[in-house]
């Protein structure tokens, strides 16, 4: 790939992922001074890290290790062996980075359904519309729009191994269609929409303990998202997509007959290389699972930065007769890398048959992108809508 066409394709990355992570800082596009303190590790298909659900979305970002639910899927699809439920089905909307543009929207769909006491299978579809984009030459005058997407599809088995134990694997297609935006925008070049296939690992325990003379459960979560391929746009040069490492805790206890409260705390690393030059992005020829074992010790600034790629999020959960809930978190991302910093809270309600579920962001930085962010959840327990038919 010429080296022009490889800067328009950085300078795209660049853009897209300033708008998933939205970053507060002047001066952090690029991770430019390795010698001083931002390096921010940007991938392709940046969307898959967006919480795409309003629970998890309400606490801090975090279900890696919470109680399961029909949004599994990208938290940590091993909770599904444990549900109780026999199917159901969910469906989100995320508009994304209102204060900045209107047109941005994630929209995702997730559903499961148990085999057995011992089997669940579940899907999902992820897609990412980054609205429409004009296109002036450079005296102003118009020459076309476009309006480039990314989408992923997945599908994931779940099994119980053990009496407190679980395990899941995730199978993903990604696609992501910038070839419209970067075709216009470069005029005589040719661009192909970039495709990729990924895997999750993923884990889960639970078991009931006593804790200060209260029963609860207490559950943990292990899960390594998007394993995959390189994702390419054409030409010789591929690009690491977001694989991630989940690892979580949490903890649950009954009150009363009528009150229940839940603690969560999730961890999240980015398994790709550290960006080693002013590009921000990883092109060499080291494979997938060098890139992985690369990432734990291959930061500029040694232990100290590896640390400073570790996201930390914090959520609870107060449940009122398993139909109301309220929601809170936090969530943290060192200024070096992002410095994505907010709290989030959340509301749930369910209705028979219907799950609703709301959650906002309130960034800590001032002048956010991120801020007045709103989910939307809508749940539907399959197993009494055919019951009742």
């Amino acid at each position: 790939m010429e080296r022009n066409t490889l800067r328009k394709l950085i300078f795209l990355f660049i853009l897209l992922n300033q708008l998933v992570h939205a970053q507060a800082q002047d001066g952090q596009l690029s991770p430019s001074d390795l010698g001083g303190q931002v390096n921010i590790i940007s991938t392709a298909v940046p969307f898959l890290e967006i919480a795409p659900e309003s629970r998890g979305g309400g606490m801090g970002n975090t279900g890696v290790a919470t109680s399961p639910d029909v949004n599994s899927q990208h938290w940590n699809p091993a909770k599904y062996a444990f549900i109780q439920q026999e199917m159901g089905a969910a469906v989100s909307y995320t508009p994304w980075l209102r204060k900045l543009v209107n047109d941005i929207n994630l929209y995702y769909l997730a559903g499961y359904k148990r085999l057995d006491n011992l089997q669940t299978v579940s899907a999902s579809l992820r897609y990412f519309s980054l609205g429409d984009i004009i296109f002036n030459d450079e005296a102003g005058t118009f020459i076309g729009n476009a309006t480039p997407n990314e989408f992923a599809i997945d599908i994931a088995y779940s099994r119980i191994l053990s009496q407190h134990f679980s395990g899941a694997v995730a199978f993903r297609y990604i696609r992501s269609d910038l070839q419209l935006a970067l075709g216009s925008y470069s005029g005589s070049e040719t661009y192909e929409a970039g495709n990729s296939f990924a895997a999750d690992l993923a884990f889960y325990y639970q078991n009931e303990i006593e804790l200060g003379g209260r029963d609860g459960i207490l559950s943990a979560g292990l899960n390594i998202s998007n394993i995959g391929t390189k994702l390419s746009y054409g030409g010789d040069d591929a690009f690491f997509i977001p694989t991630n490492l989940k690892l979580g805790a949490a903890y649950s206890t009954q009150i009363d007959e009528y009150n229940q409260v839940s603690l969560t705390i999730d961890l999240n690393k980015l398994l790709v290389p550290t960006p080693n030059d002013d590009s921000g992005y990883i092109t060499s020829d080291a494979s997938v699972v060098s890139g992985i074992f690369r990432s734990f010790s291959d930061a500029p600034r040694g232990l100290e930065e590896e640390l400073e790629e570790i996201n930390i999020s914090v959520g609870a959960e107060y449940l009122y007769a398993q139909q109301f809930a309220i929601r809170a978190g936090y969530f943290h991302e060192h200024e070096n890398k992002g410095n994505r910093k907010f709290f989030t809270a959340g509301v749930g309600i369910k209705f028979n048959m219907l799950n609703i579920d709301a959650s906002y962001i309130i960034p800590v930085v001032q002048n956010n992108p991120l801020a007045n962010t709103v989910r939307f959840t809508l749940g539907f327990d399959l197993d009494q809508m055919i019951g009742n038919n």
